[in-house]
């Protein structure tokens, strides 16, 4: 049976969590990766030494790794989801929430604070600046003006915008787009821009 581990010292957070799983479990970063099996959720707090290198070795295991920020940043954001989480939440979010993240994650799903896509959308591109040669090869399978258009919606930009700058039909725009999704083998706008930052994409 499935459990909640929950990976925190701060007893109010605790508290909240027993709250919305009553079968959930207050945990020390040894004991959950001492007595985390396939299937059960981790909700790690980023606040722990070495957060990073836990979600990797626990969610190649199969955990469901669920990281919890008291100041959620895109950065920290792409960093969970490079490591294997499953979702990336405030860690004061609504019990409600925490019961929507601990069903979509349970379900394969990805979750991830909306109000940080756009942000995590302009920090990816910005770490696109700093990887050019890795992200030349990523896009090497596309025609010059598909790259421009990637490039663009990678930014953060809308069709409508991409369309105005690059001096095209907004249809056209979509054409590209629709190419650039078939030919790296990816599903949206979120997925092209982790993409072309050098993250992985399986988790998306």
């Amino acid at each position: 049976m499935k459990r909640h581990l929950f990976v925190s010292q701060d007893e109010t957070l605790v508290a909240r969590a027993s709250s919305a799983f009553p079968d959930a479990r207050q945990c020390t970063l040894r004991q959950a990766r001492s007595q985390a099996c396939r299937g059960d959720q981790v909700w790690l707090l980023t606040e722990e030494e070495g957060w990073v290198d836990m979600v990797a070795r626990l969610s190649k295991r199969g955990v469901l790794m669920v990281t919890l920020a008291y100041r959620p940043d895109a950065r920290q954001a792409l960093l969970a989801l490079d490591a294997g989480a499953r979702a990336y939440v405030p860690a004061m979010a609504p019990l409600p929430l925490l019961a929507q993240v601990a069903l979509v994650t349970a379900n394969q799903g990805l979750w991830i604070w909306p109000e940080l896509l756009p942000q995590m959308v302009g920090c990816a591109c910005r770490m696109l600046q700093e990887k050019t040669p890795a992200s030349n090869s990523v896009l090497s399978c596309l025609t010059e003006r598909e790259c421009d258009v990637a490039l663009a919606v990678a930014a953060g930009k809308s069709n409508k915008e991409v369309a105005n700058e690059l001096g095209i039909a907004e249809r056209t725009v979509k054409t590209h787009l629709g190419a650039v999704f078939r030919k790296l083998g990816l599903r949206d706008r979120m997925q092209l821009a982790v993409t072309l930052s050098g993250k992985s994409t399986e988790a998306l």
